[in-house]
């Protein structure tokens, strides 16, 4: 592997995350207590041999870039190749905000130049998985196709009016594709994740936006498959995954990393999931603490009551303070006497004494950064 890099692109709409992507992008939310959404992505292509990673990035950066560093707790540090964050710059043909994928990888093709690597992974980074990708690259080197596409028959994947949705095959071959559809009739789910050679990618991108077209999977994709003159095929993933699209989904994989056959085939032993280290004390339990089925990251002092919840770095439940299905994230406290259920509180947010904050289990509520109940 080697002989692949890897581009995670990093500029979806997330507008339906409200305030948890109000200061940064889908790729740095902080999941499962202790992980951003990147530290799957980087891990699945590092874990895979890959040791020349870019990840572009389109708004809201600071947070992505400050977790990412250097690159060394993915050991991609090295004098060769190693870890590149690409931020959106100002040019002559670029303002500075892109317009679609094309448009972001047009604007890093000096990146794809410099690198040496024959074939290239291409990904979005809405998707949480955590795949093979060297199986993936040797499926398509194999079969011959000039591009191999990830796809899953998960119908949680599934929306109405977003996303991309294929048949295939008995060759493995995509034999349709829809993108976007009101209701989508095809039962594969495209993850966003496209194998192919480097010098494809540049000629791909090159033609369509001297076109004027932005969106890689509509633009690209979709001619390349309705017309036939390329071979695309897909790539079956069977792993667990979850597309973080609005608050509901990014509550409903937290809440799914509580059980555990779901969190062994996530984090399994030959596919680690790497993330930025923090060093902290162990968590610190209080007489009368009382923890049923959740994670609790270090660095938290319990001494309330936690139940079916994640709570990040640092938290602290004061006595006789209730916390029940929700999502903590660093360095937030909760104070005596108050309760909280359905929930996710952004870092460092307070609820203080006595209050109460019951949501619906559909539509939690969403509690800003540093904010104050």
């Amino acid at each position: 592997m080697k002989n692949v890099m890897g581009v995670i692109y990093t500029g979806e709409n997330d507008a339906r995350l409200r305030e948890l992507t109000l200061i940064r992008a889908i790729a740095a939310l902080p999941v499962a207590g202790r992980y951003r959404v990147i530290d799957f992505l980087v891990s699945s292509m590092v874990n895979s041999g890959m040791k020349n990673v870019g990840v572009i990035t389109q708004k809201n950066y600071h947070s992505l870039m400050d977790h990412l560093g250097s690159g060394k707790e993915w050991d991609l540090h090295g004098k060769n190749d190693g870890l590149h964050i690409l931020p959106p710059f100002l040019t002559r043909e670029n303002i500075g905000v892109y317009s679609g994928t094309l448009d972001a990888l047009r604007s890093n093709s000096d990146y794809l130049t410099r690198s040496k690597q024959e074939y290239v992974v291409f990904s979005g980074s809405e998707i949480i998985y955590n795949a093979k990708l060297d199986e993936m690259v040797k499926y398509h080197k194999e079969s011959g196709a000039d591009v191999t596409v990830m796809y899953t028959r998960d119908p949680s994947m599934q929306r109405d009016e977003h996303g991309v949705y294929l048949s295939v095959d008995e060759n493995g071959g995509v034999a349709d594709v829809e993108v976007e559809p009101t209701h989508p009739s095809l039962e594969m789910t495209y993850m966003e994740v496209v194998v192919m050679k480097r010098e494809l990618l540049r000629f791909l991108v090159d033609k369509a936006v001297a076109h004027g077209l932005h969106d890689f999977r509509r633009d690209v994709l979709l001619p390349m498959i309705q017309e036939g003159k390329s071979t695309v095929n897909a790539w079956e993933y069977t792993g667990p995954c979850w597309r973080l699209d609005s608050v509901q989904s990014f509550f409903k994989f937290n809440m799914d990393v509580l059980e555990a056959d779901t969190r062994a085939k996530l984090f399994s032993k030959d596919m680690p999931v790497y993330t930025k280290v923090r060093d902290d004390m162990p968590a610190r339990y209080g007489e009368n603490a009382n923890v049923v089925n959740s994670l609790v990251a270090d660095g938290c002092v319990i001494e309330g009551t936690v139940e079916n919840s994640i709570l990040a770095r640092g938290v602290c439940v004061a006595p006789d303070a209730h916390v029940k299905n929700c999502i903590v994230m660093q360095d937030g406290q909760i104070h005596s006497g108050a309760y909280i259920e359905n929930c996710i509180l952004d870092k460092q947010a307070i609820i203080k004494r006595n209050a109460r904050l019951i949501g619906p289990a559909a539509y939690p509520i969403v509690i800003a950064k540093n904010v104050v109940i």
